[in-house]
């Protein structure tokens, strides 16, 4: 079955959200981080989804310029109507670790959160690659990247796997960032695609990457195909200082977190939904 993109294209600011829509996003995105806040911010963000019916907003999101589809992507619906909930311990993280200078990989990058969100981080020499399989999401992730004239981030429509070639993506109608290459969430008969894809190594070698800063992976479940195949075949100076996994250990088929302490990571931050891996430079030293 063929996904193909069928996004807004027209210029930044024509779905601009207007009247009560406008003052409903502002009240959501003011909503306090204690249980009575997020409660009034969800319910918010319900009303607004609702009243879209599928239609997207321009707006800023994280000091960003951003065309988001709330409908069917949780991601999309955070950044739009409640961006102080979208992963504040982690980006405070990257942006006390990352420096200026730095290389950042995105696998599945969604519409740009966290690539974007990189890139105002880092300096003219900062190179950031954003990866995404899925046409729709990543025509609006190139979108949104176009809006911010962000020259350090380049985006590109393929899976990462373990290895090269074409692999088949679950698709989740209902919230395209719980996409995967196993059946995971709400996925339904017929809903799948065929997409090309490579493996991290191969990726970070095409792109002549000398090193690798940070690693992002969120992938619905198949971050331990990724990174089991990466560790064994990518040379340890290849081997990012910082990884940034979804939490997700009912997916893996292997003890993720146990291969990657087993290459001299520690953890160095463990939210809700993510676990931010520092690799130790005595280890590094190593296997170096």
């Amino acid at each position: 079955m063929t996904f193909r993109a069928s996004n807004d294209l027209s210029a930044y600011g024509r779905h601009a959200p207007r009247g009560w829509l406008a003052g409903l996003v502002g009240v959501a995105r003011r909503c306090g981080t204690d249980w009575s806040g997020r409660r009034l911010a969800f319910a918010l963000r319900a009303v607004g989804v609702r009243a879209l019916a599928g239609r997207p907003l321009d707006v800023e999101s994280l000091g960003l310029r951003m065309r988001l589809y709330p409908g069917n992507n949780v991601a999309e619906k955070n950044l739009l109507f409640t961006p102080q909930y979208f992963d504040p311990e982690e980006r405070r993280f990257l942006a006390d670790r990352l420096g200026t200078d730095f290389v950042f990989v995105d696998v599945g990058a969604n519409v740009g959160g966290y690539a974007l969100f990189a890139a105002t981080l880092g300096g003219p020499r900062a190179r950031i690659l954003a990866v995404e399989p899925q046409a729709d999401i990543f025509e609006r992730l190139s979108f949104n990247i176009r809006q911010n004239s962000l020259t350090t981030v380049k985006a590109l429509e393929l899976a990462v796997a373990d290895r090269d070639g074409e692999i088949t993506l679950f698709v989740d109608a209902k919230n395209k960032g719980e996409t995967s290459m196993r059946l995971v969430g709400t996925h339904g008969p017929g809903t799948s695609v065929r997409v090309p894809a490579k493996a991290l190594r191969t990726l970070v070698e095409e792109e002549g990457f000398p090193r690798l800063d940070c690693v992002k992976l969120d992938v619905e479940g198949a971050e331990d195909l990724i990174l089991e195949a990466f560790f064994r075949d990518a040379p340890p100076a290849l081997w990012p200082r910082l990884l940034v996994v979804e939490d997700a250990p009912g997916r893996w088929a292997i003890d993720l977190p146990a291969l990657i302490a087993a290459h001299g990571y520690a953890v160095a931050l463990k939210t809700r939904t993510n676990v931010i891996y520092e690799r130790d430079t005595a280890e590094s030293r190593t296997h170096d």
